[in-house]
C-alpha cells in the first residue's frame, strides 16, 4: 500500500474512487465501506484512495482528548491487510478546519487529488463545523463531474456499529462485545520495560509494557486473557491492567503480562497485545499467598480458554 503523508505527495488522477473519514477502529462498518471501495475500483479500473486525518479532528476543534482505538500506524497496517492501495494522511490543523465543505471538495479533492466517484458512510459530515453532508456532496458532485454513493449504516442486533460504542465497551471491560463490533481482536503496541520483578518473585514472571501511544485507549483495569506477538513468536498469557493494590506501590496504571512458556529476555523489544477475554476486576488481596493462589486460578482459566479457541 502506498502511504502519502501530505496532499502534495499524491499525484492528481481523475480516474479515482475515494472515501474520506477518521476511521478510528477500522471496525465492521468501516470494513464494509472499504470492500465497496475496492469492488468499485476493480469494476471500473479506478485508483482507490482512503483519505484520513492526523491528529484526530476532535482534538483540534475542541479541548477533548480522545482515546484512540487505532493509532495511525495501526490504521495503516489494517488498511493494507484489507487490500487498500493508497492511503492519504491529511494533517488536520485549525487552519485546515476553517475550510468550508465546498472549499474542501473543490480545492483539495477535485483540484489536487482528482476524483470520479466518492463513497461515504451514512453519517459522514465534512467542512467547517461539519456543515457538509451527503446532500451537499451530491450537489458538489454534479458541479464537478463526480458521482456519490452513500452507504447505509451497518448494524449489530439492530444497533448501529460505531467507534463510540466500541470505546464504551472497552472502558467497561466488555472485550468480547468490542471485538465482535470490530470484527477482530482489540490490540495495542508497546515496549517491554524493566519493572520491580515482583512477578518473578511470586513465581509468575511478567513483561511490563509501556504503551507506544499515550492517546491509545487502554481497557478497564482488570485481568485479561491475551495473545502476544513478540520476537516473531505468538504466545498467550494473562495480563493485568491496574494499580497493583495489594502492594500499593504505584499511582499510575501498570500493564504487565505473564506469557505462558516464554522465558526470553525481551527488554526494550516491541510487543503487540491482542485482548481475547476479560477474567475479572483487579482486586486487593490480604496476603501474598492469596494473590499467588488467584493468579494460579487466572492462569488455569486462561489456558482453558486458549485451548478452546486454538484447537
Amino acid at each position: 500500500m502506498n502511504i502519502f503523508k501530505s496532499i502534495d505527495e499524491i499525484n492528481k488522477d481523475e480516474n479515482t474512487v475515494l472515501t474520506i473519514g477518521t476511521f478510528d477502529g477500522i471496525h465492521k462498518g468501516h470494513k464494509y465501506l472499504f470492500d465497496k471501495l475496492k469492488l468499485y475500483s476493480n469494476q471500473n479500473n479506478l485508483r482507490n484512495v482512503v483519505i484520513t486525518f492526523e491528529p484526530h479532528p476532535r482534538t483540534v476543534v475542541s479541548d477533548f482528548q480522545i482515546q484512540l482505538l487505532t493509532t495511525l500506524e495501526e490504521k495503516a497496517e489494517l488498511l493494507s491487510q484489507l487490500g487498500i492501495d493508497n492511503l492519504l494522511v491529511i494533517n488536520f490543523s485549525k487552519e485546515f478546519a476553517e475550510q468550508t465543505s465546498e472549499e474542501f471538495i473543490t480545492n483539495i479533492i477535485c483540484n489536487k487529488i482528482g476524483v470520479k466517484h466518492i463513497i461515504i458512510g451514512h453519517d459522514h459530515k465534512f467542512g467547517k463545523n461539519r456543515n457538509g453532508d451527503d446532500i451537499e456532496l451530491i450537489e458538489l458532485g454534479e458541479k464537478n463531474n463526480f458521482t456519490v454513493e452513500c452507504l447505509d449504516a451497518i448494524k449489530n442486533d439492530e444497533n448501529i456499529i460505531s467507534s463510540t460504542k466500541i470505546r464504551n465497551a472497552l472502558l467497561a471491560g466488555d472485550v468480547q462485545n468490542a471485538n465482535m463490533l470490530l470484527g477482530r481482536n482489540y490490540c495495542f503496541h508497546g515496549i517491554v520495560v524493566k519493572g520491580v520483578s515482583r512477578g518473578k518473585i511470586l513465581g509468575f514472571p511478567t513483561a511490563n509494557i509501556n504503551v507506544a501511544d499515550k492517546n491509545k485507549l487502554i481497557p478497564k483495569n482488570g485481568v485479561y486473557i491475551v495473545k502476544a506477538y513478540v520476537e516473531d513468536e505468538i504466545v498467550y498469557g494473562v495480563m493485568n491492567v491496574g494499580l497493583r493494590p495489594t502492594f500499593e506501590d504505584t499511582i499510575d496504571v501498570v500493564i504487565e503480562a505473564h506469557l505462558f512458556e516464554f522465558n526470553k529476555n525481551v527488554y526494550d523489544k516491541d510487543i503487540k497485545i491482542e485482548l481475547l477475554n476479560r477474567i475479572r476486576d483487579e482486586q486487593k488481596f490480604n496476603s501474598k499467598e492469596e494473590l499467588i493462589y488467584q493468579i494460579g486460578k487466572d492462569k488455569k482459566q486462561a489456558i482453558q480458554f486458549v485451548g478452546k479457541i486454538i484447537n
